[in-house]
């Protein structure tokens, strides 16, 4: 069968960086969800050093777990995921990629960092036009963060080597997939190339400057949030 036709679109005049549970569950070989990870961690921090550079917006993610009906299927199928407790040492960023004021932290239950949160609304106050993703894993959560931001209609970007997997096979084949149909998947140094490239953005907070329209839409989106956890 012959192969679909796909444009490389790249990355628009101001994107934003999404690093995908970065956290201390994910990266310490300790933690049950944890596995070796350094030299992602190492290319996430190149990718956070540009993105600062140039101003420009930065967000993480994270996984908390407040009530048993969280997610409840989804920890069924994978028990490890119960240690992401709030008090939990797991669920803090990895303090090699410590987020800076005005960088904000999206705290998730599902893969995708798109899934009952407010990051559509963040990336539209931010004033972002696509996305670069990195983190872990390469066949979960960043996979999923990957596909929902095309799906929010954003041109995404995924930074090869500033993304990982517990299985091998799994980290290559859906970098593969993700490149036939949903992102363009370059090398960590293509990526801060064309950041570097250009200009310095505005800077300050991601959320400082939110329209009428963005207000309602995050205050509608935090009162869903909160009402999740009641």
């Amino acid at each position: 069968m012959t192969d679909l036709q796909r444009n490389f679109l790249g990355l628009g005049q101001r994107p934003a960086l999404i690093l995908v549970d970065v956290i201390n569950g994910f990266t310490n070989p300790a933690s049950p969800l944890g596995s070796e990870s350094d030299s992602v961690v190492s290319a996430c921090r190149s990718l956070l050093d540009v993105f600062r550079s140039k101003r420009l917006p930065v967000f993480f993610t994270t996984v908390v777990y407040r009530n048993n009906s969280q997610a409840r299927v989804f920890r069924q199928r994978i028990p490890a995921l119960n240690v992401l407790e709030p008090d939990s040492e797991w669920v803090k960023i990895d303090p090699r990629l410590a987020p800076v004021d005005g960088e904000t932290i999206i705290e998730k239950q599902w893969a995708s960092g798109f899934f009952k949160t407010d990051l559509q609304q963040r990336l539209e106050a931010a004033g972002a036009d696509s996305i670069v993703v990195g983190g872990l894993t390469t066949s979960g959560c960043v996979r999923a963060t990957a596909v929902d931001g095309l799906q929010n209609d954003y041109r995404v970007v995924v930074a090869r080597e500033a993304t990982g997997d517990r299985n091998l096979a799994a980290h290559e084949s859906n970098l593969f997939d993700l490149q036939a149909k949903y992102a363009d998947v370059l090398a960590l140094r293509d990526v801060v190339a064309n950041i570097t490239r250009l200009p310095t953005g505005s800077g300050g907070s991601p959320g400082a400057e939110l329209g009428v329209s963005s207000l309602f839409a995050l205050s509608i989106s935090l009162f869903s949030y909160v009402a999740n956890r009641i």
